[in-house]
């Protein structure tokens, strides 16, 4: 007779399903209770920077780079093209003002120009011909005039004798008659020659001014021609360092291409690179700061150039205090530059927690150092050193101003010391 089975009301694989099951509801409810709470983060103190909030004296500035270029450099083109014939010095060196850097050479130029001088001695042999007519001219006429006024006084004296004469019944009608026809026609002709003479006199003043004044432009344009002759012996214009020369024997330039550079190495100035958010912030007189040798030195923006190129333009500043000594051109320089007055604030230092939180929190320390909570804050203006806390924290409070890409997107910190 079979004995039937009591059948197991928990097998092994039901109590597997339930335990499985509940581990996962374990997992679930701790999700949910994480969730609601404040999630933290244990962090080793030693691996953070901790700042104290202080109050003080603050300025706006932006570090800048410059480099230190002489105090005014002059370009070297060529004035008229030729082929390089002479080249008298080295590039670096030391020139005074006039002295000869390179000779050109233009067989047209020079053809022009004893062209031009063959025409301007060609006008003068000219104009030495009509002067000499025109004083002949008026000699003749003068001649001329001496004879007619001449001839006028004879006729005067003939025709006063034959009044008397015919008054007197001395002399016929005819004779008086003719007397006073030849003193009229000598008074006409007198007049007439005066005339002539003058206009003669003008014309040969006129003709003469016109002439000089032919020989005036000619000579001028033969003088500016001399002068581009003269200019393809190419002379430093000032004093200073030839630099960037760029001509060698046997080698053509064209009219205006670039030969080289002179600096003025009597004192130097830096020019900087700002980035073009701050254009609008930048003027003449603002000044600049920097250390050289351990010791400060000011300068000021002198010139701005308003041409941006890659999001950055450039600005010239002069020294305020005189040149440092040993200072060299070509040199870099980090510069610190003041964007607005010094003033009372709350200042946070600067550091890597920015990049993370953008200056709208920070994680505050408590006040026994063993927990750092996300506290919001608004920040301000910066300078190289410190940023303008505007809200949110007060002198005295300390935060973690080191980098924050660690932390992940926690609430709290415990510190561990």
């Amino acid at each position: 007779m079979d004995i039937p089975l009591e059948k197991k009301r928990f097998t092994p694989k039901k109590i597997a399903m339930i335990a499985g099951t509940a581990i996962i509801g374990i997992l679930i409810l701790y999700v949910i209770l994480s969730s609601t709470g404040n999630s933290k983060l244990n962090i080793e103190k030693e691996r953070i920077t901790i700042n104290e909030v202080k109050a003080g004296n603050f300025q706006e500035d932006i570090p800048v780079n410059g480099v230190v270029l002489p105090i005014k450099t002059i370009y070297l083109d060529a004035m008229e093209g030729g082929r390089v014939e002479e080249r008298f010095v080295e590039d670096g060196a030391m020139m005074k003002k006039g002295e000869a850097i390179i000779r050109l050479s233009n067989t047209d130029l020079e053809l022009s120009l004893v062209n031009q001088e063959t025409q301007v001695y060609n006008l003068l042999t000219q104009i030495q011909r009509t002067q000499n007519a025109s004083r002949q001219n008026t000699i003749n006429r003068l001649n001329q005039l001496t004879d007619v006024k001449n001839s006028l006084k004879e006729a005067k004296r003939e025709f006063e004798l034959n009044s008397k004469l015919y008054e007197k019944g001395a002399i016929g009608r005819q004779d008086y008659e003719e007397s006073k026809n030849n003193f009229d026609y000598q008074k006409e002709r007198l007049e007439l020659t005066e005339r002539v003479l003058v206009q003669d006199s003008v014309s040969s003043k006129t003709e003469t001014m016109q002439a000089r004044e032919s020989y005036q432009r000619t000579r001028k344009a033969l003088e500016l021609m001399r002068k581009k002759v003269e200019d393809l012996v190419v002379k430093a214009p000032v004093d200073g360092q030839l630099t960037a020369l760029d001509a060698e024997i046997g080698q053509s330039k064209s009219k205006g291409e670039r030969l080289g550079q002179i600096d003025v190495i009597s004192s130097y100035k830096i020019q900087a690179e700002i980035d073009e958010h701050y254009i609008s912030r930048i003027f003449n007189g603002q000044i600049g700061t920097f250390t050289f040798n351990g010791k400060d030195y000011q300068l000021e923006i002198k010139k701005v150039y308003t041409q941006v190129s890659n999001g950055r333009f450039k600005v010239d500043m002069h020294f305020v205090d005189g040149v440092p000594e040993n200072i060299r051109r070509g040199q870099s320089l980090q510069i610190k530059l003041a964007l607005s007055q010094e003033k009372k604030a709350t200042l946070v230092a600067k550091g890597g927690f920015f990049q993370q939180t953008g200056g709208n929190w920070i994680f505050k320390i408590s006040e026994d150092g063993d927990v750092a909570y996300k506290t919001p804050i608004s920040l301000g203006s910066q300078n190289t050193e410190y940023y303008e806390v505007l809200e949110g924290l007060e002198p005295g409070d300390r935060v973690i101003t080191s980098s924050y890409s660690n932390f992940g997107d926690v609430d709290e910190l415990v510190i561990n010391n």
